[in-house]
């Protein structure tokens, strides 16, 4: 009987007894630089339980796609590891191969498909075939491990885990929540499809996760603190003038230098450009380390650097 993973009541109590792995991954090349994504999500909620990115030097796409399988199902076991899993990739061969329809040729795949069979017991383990728009977030994920192993830099989570509070702070009396802290914003576009590939992306990639979506409008963020797209006729023609009076330009912290460096060169090929390319990184200042760059609608967004 296969159970080299046998449940720990005790450390699996209140784990999802369902779980979905969503992975991916890509080559440069084919065979060239590599990068895998994965992902556990909850089937009930839909929320990103875990997340995780790994740059793999030179491979091909369908050894990277593998890995992305790989790593996926681990974080599904470390949650918990009598979980049902269902697995959703974009590769058509990976899904094959792993639900035992198709042959697995390819010694390398060999490997790492036994792999993949030993991390959970594989009765409950399932596979779906879902077309790449639909696995955007696992294909984020090993976007972003390539750029991060191309640039020589370890990929990091999108949002880092905020340091636990100080004893003595923890032990005083709680502060009361300024009233006037932003809410969300609303940025109105006369393409929201565009709006969405440009500004979307890189909110996402800031930590705001896409969310509800209607007709004329996309929700980014959370209940803290969200940013909304939104289109529709009440928009009247002309783009954006930052210099216009008004609200300029948004600011976000990115992370590292390396972090601001990495996002500002993906932008490019998102729509952004970059703005005072003459004095960047320092167009604030010789103190102040940032990315500015403007979309094709003429939105400015600020990324700075801790």
């Amino acid at each position: 009987m296969f159970d080299p993973h046998a449940r720990d009541d005790e450390a699996t109590a209140g784990a999802p007894t369902r779980l979905v792995v969503e992975a991916d991954g890509g080559s440069r090349g084919n065979p060239g630089h590599a990068g895998y994504g994965a992902l556990v999500r909850d089937p009930d909620t839909g929320r990103i339980l875990v997340e995780k990115a790994a740059y793999i030097g030179k491979a091909s796409n369908n050894v990277a796609e593998y890995s992305g399988l790989v790593s996926g199902l681990e974080l599904a076991r470390e949650i918990n590891p009598g979980a049902s899993v269902h697995v959703k990739m974009d590769s058509k061969l990976v899904v094959e191969q792993m639900s035992g329809r198709w042959q697995i040729k390819h010694a390398d795949m060999r490997v790492l498909a036994a792999k993949a069979r030993k991390v959970l017991d594989p009765r409950r383990v399932t596979y779906e075939w879902i077309p790449r728009e639909r696995n955007k977030d696992a294909d984020r994920l090993s976007n972003e491990a390539m750029d991060a192993g191309m640039a020589g830099v370890e990929w990091k989570p999108r949002a880092a885990a905020r340091p636990a509070a100080e004893p003595e702070a923890a032990a005083s009396e709680e502060l009361p929540r300024p009233a006037g802290r932003l809410h969300h914003l609303e940025v109105w576009t006369q393409d929201l499809a565009s709006a969405e590939k440009s500004l979307g992306w890189l909110l996402e990639r800031l930590g705001f996760p896409r969310g509800e979506a209607w007709k004329d409008g996309v929700r980014y963020g959370s209940d803290e603190f969200y940013v909304v797209l939104e289109s529709g006729p009440d928009v009247v023609p002309g783009g954006s003038d930052r210099r216009r009076p008004g609200v300029n330009h948004l600011a976000f912290r990115a992370g590292s230098r390396a972090d601001v460096d990495l996002l500002a060169r993906r932008a490019a090929s998102h729509g952004w450009s970059l703005m005072f390319a003459d004095r960047h990184p320092f167009a604030g200042g010789p103190d102040h380390y940032a990315a500015y760059l403007e979309n094709a609608e003429g939105f400015e967004v600020e990324l700075v650097a801790d």
